[in-house]
């Protein structure tokens, strides 16, 4: 074996550099979804905290009072004036008048503490809104 010689060679080969554009593509994909999500709680938790402190401040307002008619009454009793007593239009239908006075008159019967007096006038005023009476005096 002489004059020969075994020559091993080994040949190098360089590894692929080529990129898997795809795979960063779902990377990237993957990245801007979290954020995304991240955001959306983000939006969500401060849109509900700003509901529940709008809520507190609702339920924590003063109530509105309701107007009711204030002064003395008139010699004799016209139509605006029974029907701001009972808290109605001019033009309140009749079943709408006997409701009223009804919802009126519990507040302010005399059997309950209230008073004779503001009792006939709301008497007076359902009278008056019914065409009972023509314009008529109180009893008082």
């Amino acid at each position: 074996k002489s004059g020969s010689s075994f020559v091993f060679t080994k040949t190098l080969e360089k590894p692929s550099l080529q990129i898997d554009s795809t795979l960063h593509f779902q990377t990237y994909r993957r990245a801007e979804m979290a954020l995304l999500a991240g955001i959306a709680v983000a939006t969500t938790a401060l849109a509900g905290r700003y509901g529940i402190q709008a809520w507190q401040a609702f339920k924590a307002r003063p109530p509105r009072m309701r107007k009711f008619y204030e002064g003395g009454f008139l010699a004799t009793m016209t139509r605006r004036e029974a029907a701001l007593v009972l808290g109605l239009r001019e033009s309140a239908t009749p079943d709408k008048v006997k409701e009223a006075h009804r919802r009126v008159m519990v507040a302010n019967h005399p059997d309950a503490g209230g008073s004779h007096y503001l009792a006939s006038k709301i008497n007076e005023a359902k009278d008056m809104m019914l065409g009972k009476i023509k314009g008529g005096g109180s009893v008082f």
